[in-house]
């Protein structure tokens, strides 16, 4: 029987702690739809602050977040926005713009690291004088970190050229920082400068940092107020979120430290899965908290079999193609699980048992 537990799915598994959940208990709340939860008022300036912008928003998901953004910059229905084709706003949010916005997406090429070239942001722009056939391009999306290439990072200087390019051509600039906070731990850089470029930005506090649920949109005033009436719209609007708001406080002032040492711990685990024969792992593109691994024609499984095999030890892991995983690392998971989760996947591999016979 398997003992131990070891969640390596994605950095949404995270529990409350437990001054989370007493901070949840003593909350103080009121009705936030009609604007009066204090808990709820509290976080939402602390995260303005952050990033360096007006006025924030809390909504219950960070898909309805970037949801929200999006319409609110492009509230004509027919207009376009530029991202990357790997980015989570374009794969992994049911196609959300374009089903309830009416917005087209427009993608460019993610490079390895997350980026997308300039001039081919710049080449996707639709020329206005042709709108007798074009889209109209409202505006630029960047995720930071980005998940799909590893949680790589996207610079301050990167995101101050493509908002220097947005302004050039009257569009807006929206960043996706689901993991905005394990960017800015990675690379020394306050979250604020990271997202100086953006006209708008979310934040998951229940991602790295461990809040059990919500995103925090922030802009200027004018823009959270619109983005306050879409939230209604799309069936955000909750009432005494204070509950969820006083653990989301907590994880912002008690977590945001603890992510560099999720980040240590994750290439730890990359540098002992790479040295397993049959498997690889691009060393360079472990920045933060997620690894990525092939399993190579030459270990004689694959991704459903390792995956099934790690689970009856008690690792559970999320499946990125036939031959490729993901592992996301998390406050929760300590050094121990990471050398035990090396350890059984080593076992796995080489197709020695462990001491009770499992492969």
């Amino acid at each position: 029987m398997v003992t131990r537990r070891v969640d390596l799915r994605s950095d949404t598994v995270t529990k409350p702690t437990e001054t989370m959940r007493a901070a949840m208990v003593n909350a103080e709340v009121d009705d936030d739809v009609l604007g009066f939860d204090p808990t709820a008022a509290s976080l939402e300036k602390k995260m303005a602050k952050i990033m360096g912008k007006e006025a924030a928003l809390f909504v219950p998901s960070g898909t309805m977040a970037n949801l929200i953004c999006v319409l609110v910059h492009c509230q004509i229905r027919g207009s376009e926005v530029i991202l990357g084709d790997y980015s989570h706003i374009h794969i992994y949010e049911n196609g959300g713009i374009s089903t309830l916005g009416g917005v087209h997406p427009r993608t460019v090429k993610n490079n390895e690291d997350g980026t997308m070239d300039i001039d081919r942001i710049e080449e996707s722009i639709r020329d206005p004088s042709f709108e007798i056939c074009y889209p109209t391009t409202r505006l630029i999306c960047l995720e930071n970190s980005h998940a799909h290439s590893g949680g790589r990072c996207l610079s301050a200087e990167y995101t101050d050229k493509v908002g220097e390019l947005a302004k050039k051509y009257g569009l807006k600039l929206h960043i996706d920082g689901a993991r905005i906070f394990n960017a800015s731990v990675a690379l020394g850089v306050s979250v604020h400068r990271l997202v100086q470029a953006a006209d708008s930005v979310t934040a998951c506090l229940s991602k790295g940092l461990g809040a059990p649920a919500g995103t925090v949109i922030a802009g200027s005033k004018d823009f959270i107020n619109k983005a306050k009436i879409l939230r209604k719209t799309l069936g955000g609007g909750m009432r005494q979120i204070g509950v969820l708001c006083a653990a989301a406080i907590v994880a912002v002032e008690e977590n945001v430290e603890k992510l560099e040492g999720d980040h240590k711990k994750a290439k730890i685990l990359a540098a002992g899965i790479n040295n397993i024969k049959g498997l690889k792992v691009d060393l360079d593109s472990v920045e933060t908290n997620i690894v990525f691994f092939d399993i190579l024609k030459e270990s004689g499984t694959n991704g459903d079999e390792l995956m099934k095999k790690l689970e009856a030890h008690g690792v559970l892991a999320m499946p990125e193609g036939p031959c490729k995983i993901r592992l996301a690392l998390h406050h929760q998971i300590s050094e121990h699980d990471v050398q035990y989760t090396i350890s059984c996947i080593q076992k796995i591999v080489t197709g020695l048992p462990d001491k009770n016979g499992v492969n």
